[in-house]
């Protein structure tokens, strides 16, 4: 079946201004926390700290595919070869398969473990022969077989010994990926070390050091895109008026509040993000299916963060699932870690003036010069009652692409299908 990912792309690529959006479920977490990896478990132990278990994990993989509402499933090359090779759950899905290609020292997370204060180190335990085929030495006519797609992590602690290493890694990982025909994404971490850089000049250090570590990197080479963390709207757009062709993803960081979760995504995509890869914020939510859903309502323009923090929690009522924070506190934004160990930079999205806010939800589209003061200029924002998630979605009409079985084909569908199809099934007109 044709990916998603690869029509977003191309659209991309020829507007570069284009709405099209890639989310990414980020099923990776066993690549770094281990046991922990699943998150809590929901049921009552007797004071016992239980965790899910890595079958549970791997259902919830399962769920979110059949949802069909993300673009990629990024998972150990373990859960790889278990899903994507021997159970075959993507071969009819338009989500494309992806695993971690390397696994620095800085997401290394055991209980008692100390490497995340030290700088970062290049390491790779997966192989890319066994995500795309299974064994090693794949045949050609076999690459097709396993995931094509893969992360690269690398980790710059403004320190030249460590930071030419890691550069070495890349280099010969690139190499490697080449040859294969193996496509990646370049995670580009902040620096797990306190203080390696100053904390006014971040986002210039990690926007430099990605455009310095590319600029000698053919096309052939170069990753599909980027993800950084959001070091708010100066930075993100500096990257992308400096290469427009970049396509920009932001890393989801630390699971915080349903509405850090959704303005970072609303904020980054505002300011020239094209891609969001989200882990823990998915992971942690009280109803996967349900959190993931809203992610996709909001880059398509159908409703927008504080509204749909209330939407949510009125579908978790409704489901009768207990919220993890009651909805004022769910309101709020908070200081979110963006390594996978809390050593390195957190980062805050920065809160909407009441005035300002009020003003968004009722006017048109606002000058460019007033974008930076308007979190909700592209679009206003429905009123919460009107959102449901129901597991029993009416067939598309109107020429919206749709399934065999006469349900929607999100897959297929361009920005405006998903937006008007979204408006239809929400009551909200054209």
């Amino acid at each position: 079946m044709d990916k998603s990912l690869d029509r977003k792309l191309a659209a991309i690529h020829a507007n570069p201004n284009s709405r099209e959006f890639i989310l990414a479920d980020a099923k990776d977490a066993d690549m770094a926390f281990g046991i922990g990896a699943p998150g809590l478990s929901p049921e009552s132990h007797g004071g016992e700290l239980r965790y899910k278990t890595l079958a549970e994990y791997r259902d919830q993989i399962r769920a979110i595919t059949r949802q069909g509402l993300v673009d990629i499933m990024l998972m150990s090359s373990s859960t790889n070869y278990a899903l994507t090779i021997e159970e075959r759950i993507f071969d009819n899905s338009h989500i494309t398969p992806a695993i971690r290609a390397n696994d620095t020292t800085d997401v290394h997370i055991a209980r008692g473990s100390r490497y995340v204060e030290y700088p970062a180190q290049p390491f790779r335990s997966a192989s890319l022969d066994h995500a795309m085929c299974g064994h090693l030495d794949c045949a050609p006519e076999e690459r097709h077989v396993g995931a094509n797609l893969g992360l690269y992590s690398v980790t710059f602690n403004n320190d030249l010994e460590h930071d030419l290493r890691t550069l070495n890694a890349f280099h010969v990982f690139r190499e490697e990926a080449e040859r294969k025909g193996f496509r990646y994404f370049l995670e580009v971490f902040d620096p797990n070390i306190p203080n390696a850089v100053a904390p006014e000049v971040l986002g210039s250090y990690t926007n430099d050091m990605i455009a310095r570590m590319l600029a000698g990197v053919a096309a052939p080479g170069r990753p599909v895109f980027l993800k950084v963390v959001y070091h708010g709207p100066k930075a993100m757009e500096e990257l992308f008026r400096y290469d427009p062709q970049l396509v920009i993803g932001i890393l989801g960081g630390s699971a915080g509040t349903t509405l850090d979760a959704f303005q970072l995504l609303s904020d980054a995509q505002k300011y020239g993000a094209k891609v969001a890869l989200y882990g823990r914020k998915i992971n942690s939510a009280e109803n996967q299916l349900a959190f993931v859903q809203f992610l996709r309502l909001i880059v398509d323009g159908v409703i927008g963060p504080v509204e749909a923090v209330k939407a949510y929690h009125a579908v978790l009522a409704r489901l009768g699932i207990k919220p993890n924070r009651p909805l004022e506190a769910d309101l709020k934004l908070e200081a979110m870690s963006m390594s996978y160990g809390g050593t390195a930079t957190s980062v805050t999205v920065p809160a909407i003036p009441a005035a300002v806010a009020h003003a968004c939800a009722c006017q048109p589209a606002q000058p460019k010069a007033d974008a930076h003061a308007c979190a909700c200029h592209d679009h206003p924002e429905p009123k919460a009652n009107v959102v449901t998630v129901s597991s029993s979605l009416k067939p598309p009409t109107n020429g919206i692409p749709k399934l065999a079985n006469g349900m929607p084909d999100f897959g297929r569908m361009d920005v405006g299908q998903r937006l008007q199809y979204h408006r239809d099934r929400l009551g909200l007109g054209r």
